[in-house]
């Protein structure tokens, strides 16, 4: 009976009071499906690799480089590609396996043309390690063969259609083109891993042409993952490796390998959200802002809904008072109460339900994610989110209804209105709401200030008119090619010029030009000895620049000359082997670190000790790589050829679409067993940050919504406010207040919440951005500018607000104001 009264009670409520029933239930509503939406983003971001059975048991073999005073520090993914080969010698039982390659690593030939495809390298034993779901064929069987290979589902249906693929051949590329056989078809990869192939090869058993690195300690050209039955083995098999690398290493690293470099594990369920370098600690960074978003706005919706449920409280002091005169209890009337709550926290819950769901194909083109609802273990999660909802948000409003004592109630002429307590708590609400929604405005405007900061930062260059052809680096490239390549990019309209370089603006990572597997590079590592300094050098990267570099990047001259081949001495293809010397260029900041007073100081001197380096120009420095890693000093060397591994970047005039058509065009038609890899530099800078423009987008998202539902409330109490003072108002009029004194009077009253929340507002948002800039090397300086416009703008929104209601009320007739009730 009470349950059947209290969803009549509910809507009578609603039918009765629809503007109510709209602000109260909607604003809930809104609440509940951003927190859905972030809910699912969260949940999506930390179930990398979880589908995979035993997924607790598979760790990865990370590089940590302990090189003496060397910025390039640090943990990295990969690993030296004979390493697993070593382990077994030493640990016969131990259960690994190596991935090479991956996304877009190797090409596959159709109708004589290379296509790029997600081609993966693997052992044999990859099927010991992950337990992938094969749809035909025998993985681990099919691997021991190097002329076999495994294909996705949809790669079998890409290639063969509907013919049986088992039996077929395909000419993949990667260390050169080679006919496979098609020896089984595994699942598809969800969406939510990190392990991108398509095509499974067996790796090679012996190194490949140009991969001298294959058994040098320090080099990251494959990914190691190996799989224990406990954590306790994992932990004693790490505990061991130190002594590994004592026996194993001591050639490569010295008498002391330990001190340079270490194997530390790490388990494969957190290799998505820890990555090796710089981007681990923002991306967790990113997550948990976004999760304490999603909880926050919930968190607002749910005060803006006891907001308004104790302001309206009043409203049905009576119809409490005469409940309690017939008998009703007070743990009765507790009760229908919270039903209520409960029943409208169910009608929110399946209102933000159905906006999450809509909202969802926003999110995802915007966001570039996939996200869908999982029924399975959402319709559970609802039900819990509505009843603690609904005992959340009840709870106060059903105990102050429930303790208006009827004898008062009934003998007075009007309803009560919660008292200056309730007065107090509901201002207090508006200040906990508007702290949490100035606080996510604040982190909106840094989070677009400081993508904006990287897309307009001085780089060093000129970024647009670049267009960078990373495919150029591919082994499979005869020598011949590459020279036809660049003379006949040379000779399309609109190319002003073409470079070489083992690295170009925008790709790889800083310091493994050395291991780039066939792919693009990241320029390498030098070692430089300083002039008068004893120890190990300053660690600098070193750029392999060929022809027409400084052309066609124009990096801005501090001092000397740039290299050419006017001078003999520029030419470094050789200073690996001889101890003659050559002039090498060096950037402002390897010029302050080598101690150099000034760029013209360093100009003449000679650096690098048994290879020795003669300074010849200084130049401003150029960021190639994430806004995230550090700054780090560079030398550059000088090819008068191709340097090796090398990258071409052109620099054009006109529109880039023509100009990559063209380039496309002439290398399908010189080398069409490699797949063309041509980008606008712009557009791989902007991958660097296009996960901090998804993260703006979603906060700045989340953070309107926020304001919005707090405007909802303070549009609610204002109104609430207006109608309870109307017998103030009228009276005010009588005794001379202009409109504009009763609306001063209106918006000054819910002001000062508004003003006050900054106090919450402003420490917290200092906080998380200042942890989250950190992760940045070139960053903006938190400003009180910030701070500011975020407040501004949402005291406008709340007079905006508040100042519909005021002008309402200020307007109304004196008479009318004193007979209202």
């Amino acid at each position: 009976m009470t349950d059947r009264y209290a969803l009549l009670s509910l809507y009578r409520s609603l039918t009765r009071h629809k503007l109510y029933a709209v602000l109260n239930i909607g604003g809930l509503a809104v609440g509940v499906a951003v927190f859905l939406v972030l809910g699912l983003y969260v949940r999506f971001e930390t179930s990398f690799e979880r589908w995979l059975p035993h997924h607790d048991q598979i760790y990865l073999i990370q590089t940590e480089l302990h090189l003496p005073g060397s910025p390039f520090n640090g943990a990295y993914p990969g690993s030296m590609a004979g390493m697993l080969e070593q382990l077994r010698q030493d640990f016969p039982r131990l259960t690994g396996t190596r991935i090479r390659g991956g996304a877009g690593a190797g090409s596959v030939m159709r109708d004589g043309v290379a296509q790029r495809e997600n081609v993966a390298q693997v052992d044999p034993s990859l099927f010991d390690v992950f337990d992938l779901p094969m749809v035909k064929g025998d993985g681990r069987r099919a691997l021991a063969d190097p002329s076999a290979a495994l294909v996705s589902r949809s790669a079998a249906r890409k290639y063969f259609g509907s013919a049986d693929p088992i039996g077929q051949t395909m000419t993949i590329g990667f260390d050169g083109p080679q006919l496979f056989r098609v020896a089984g078809v595994f699942e598809d990869l969800p969406a939510n891993s990190d392990l991108r192939a398509a095509i499974l090869t067996p790796i090679p058993r012996t190194p490949p042409p140009m991969r001298w690195d294959w058994y040098r300690w320090g080099a990251i050209g494959v990914t190691t993952f190996v799989r224990f039955p406990s954590r306790a083995a994992a932990d004693g098999f790490a505990a061991r490796l130190p002594a590994f690398l004592k026996r194993h290493a001591t050639q490569g690293l010295g008498p002391d390998p330990n001190a340079i470099l270490s194997l530390p594990l790490l388990p494969l369920t957190d290799l998505h959200l820890q990555p090796p370098g710089a981007e681990s600690a923002s991306r967790v960074a990113t997550l948990v802002t976004l999760a304490i978003v999603g909880v926050l706005t919930l968190l607002i919706a749910i005060v803006n809904y006891v907001n308004l449920a104790t302001a309206r409280a009043g409203l049905r002091a009576r119809e409490v008072a005469m409940r309690k005169v017939v008998g009703a209890s007070r743990a009765a009337l507790v009760a229908h109460f919270l039903g209520e709550a409960l029943l409208a926290s169910t009608l929110a819950t399946l209102g933000g339900l159905i906006l999450a769901e809509l909202a969802l194909p926003f999110v995802n083109a915007n966001a570039g994610l996939s996200l869908t609802m999982p029924y399975a273990v959402l319709v559970p999660a609802l039900v819990a989110l509505a009843i603690g909802i609904g005992l959340v948000a009840g709870f106060y409003p059903a105990m102050l209804l429930s303790r208006f004592p009827a004898a008062a109630v009934l003998a007075s002429a009007r309803s009560p209105g919660g008292g200056q307590a309730g007065g107090r708590l509901r201002e207090m609400l508006v200040v906990v709401q508007f702290g949490l929604a100035i606080a996510l405005l604040t982190g909106t405007i840094v989070l677009l200030e400081q993508t904006r900061h990287l897309r307009q930062v001085d780089l060093g260059f000129r970024r647009d008119g670049l267009i960078a052809v990373p495919s150029f680096a591919a082994d499979d490239l005869a020598p011949q090619q590459r020279q036809a390549l660049l003379a006949a990019v040379r000779a399309l309209p609109g190319v002003v010029a073409v470079a070489t370089a083992d690295a170009a603006a925008g790709g790889g990572n800083p310091g493994n030009g050395d291991d780039a597997g066939g792919g693009e590079g990241g320029a390498g590592i030098d070692i430089v000895a300083m002039p008068g300094h004893p120890g190990p050098g300053l660690t600098m990267l070193r750029f392999n620049v060929g022809p027409d570099f400084f052309r066609v990047y124009g990096p801005r001259l501090l001092a000397g000359r740039l290299l050419d081949d006017a001078h003999r001495r520029d030419d470094a293809t050789d200073w690996t082997k001889g101890k003659d010397g050559f002039n090498v260029v060096i950037d402002r900041a390897a010029a302050t670190a080598l101690g150099f007073r000034s760029a013209q100081a360093a100009v003449g001197r000679t650096i690098g000790g048994n290879q020795p380096r003669t300074i010849v120009g200084v130049i401003d420095p150029m960021r190639f790589f994430s806004p995230r890693s550090p700054r780090q000093p560079s030398v550059y060397y000088y090819f008068p050829a191709i340097p090796p591994r090398a990258t071409a970047t052109i620099r054009f005039q006109g529109d880039p679409r023509t100009v990559l058509a063209a380039v496309g065009d002439a290398w399908r038609r010189i080398a069409p067993q490699v797949p063309v890899i041509a980008d606008p530099v712009t557009r791989r800078l902007a991958n660097f940050y296009a996960a901090d423009d998804r993260t703006a987008r979603l906060l700045g998202v989340a953070a309107l919504l926020a304001v919005a539902i707090a405007c909802i409330g303070l549009w609610g109490l204002a109104a609430f406010n207006a109608a309870r003072r109307m017998h103030e108002i009228g009276i005010r009029k009588v005794l001379g207040a202009s409109s504009t004194d009763i609306a001063r009077l209106l918006v000054g009253q819910f002001l000062r919440p508004v003003l006050v929340a900054n106090l919450i507002a402003w420490p917290l948002a200092f906080t998380g951005l200042r942890l989250w800039l950190a992760g940045f090397s070139d960053r903006i300086a938190l400003s009180p500018l910030h701070f500011l416009a975020a407040s501004a703008l949402a005291l406008l929104i709340a007079i905006a607000t508040i100042l519909v209601q005021a002008l309402r009320a200020s307007r109304a007739a004196p008479g009318w104001a004193l007979r209202h009730d």
